[in-house]
């Protein structure tokens, strides 16, 4: 790159594109889009890898007029957004699965505020939540946003990005796969509650003093805890093998 022409228009123009595309990557996807880093942060961070990513930056292709920059800017929030929406419904399969174990368990009335998107969930949901985004982090998921980033800025020129058919055919498929997911991460827990409800209703029937909220509701608890911490490993691998489909998928689509 020529130094004498940092300053001109079309690397000025450039530079706040790609500054929009690192801004949308960090508004939407779910590692960087956690809701207890500030704004100031994430638009720290999108500054600084601009500068970092500033010299692979291809030559402009679109005309430096005032409506075609407004529509390269909303063309790279779309691109983001694309991005989070893809990855984020992977990795909402383990919070709705969440959710029916905490159903499942009688901990649907027992919620937090979850540090991630900011909103009330089920106890269950925020905990496999936070233990995802640590799986996340181990297998440097963090690193290859940033590396696709990189890549697509060959692919996909600055301001350049249109979506596509695939792009809402793969969502719908997406959210339908989501639940079918999150009700076979479910299912073990989900099971053995409904035998338990069986079995305790028997008792009832045989033992009339049994007092299913006293002693049913405890070993239900306990017996879906066991069953948590014995597929726990299975959870992790499976939402594990959904981020990296959504990822390759990513990869073929951009």
């Amino acid at each position: 790159m020529n130094w004498t022409q940092v300053f001109s228009d079309t690397y000025i123009v450039g530079f706040i594109l790609l500054f929009f595309r690192f801004g949308a990557l960090f508004m939407a996807v779910p590692i960087f889009s956690h809701n207890s880093i500030p704004a100031s942060t994430k638009a720290a961070m999108a500054f600084f890898f601009t500068i970092v990513f500033y010299s692979s930056m291809p030559p402009l292709a679109i005309p430096i007029t005032v409506p075609s920059i407004i529509l390269a800017i909303l063309s790279e929030l779309f691109f983001g957004l694309a991005i989070g929406t893809i990855l984020q419904i992977a990795f909402n399969a383990i919070t709705f699965a969440g959710g029916q174990i905490s159903f499942m368990m009688g901990f649907s009335m027992a919620s937090a505020i979850d540090p991630q998107s900011g909103i009330s969930m089920p106890i269950i949901s925020q905990f496999l939540s936070l233990m995802a985004l640590m799986v996340i982090f181990s297998i440097d998921m963090h690193h290859w946003m940033l590396l696709f980033i990189d890549g697509s800025l060959q692919n996909i020129p600055l301001g350049g990005f249109i979506m596509s058919e695939d792009f809402f055919n793969y969502v719908i498929k997406a959210m339908s796969n989501m639940f079918l997911v999150g009700f076979m991460i479910a299912f073990p827990i989900t099971a053995l509650s409904w035998l338990a409800d069986v079995i305790f209703g028997m008792l009832m029937k045989t033992m009339p003093q049994f007092n299913l909220l006293v002693i049913g509701f405890p070993i239900k608890i306990i017996v879906s805890f066991v069953v948590l911490i014995a597929t726990f490993s299975t959870i992790m691998l499976i939402l594990k093998g959904q981020m990296l489909e959504a990822f390759n998928f990513l990869e073929m689509f951009f």
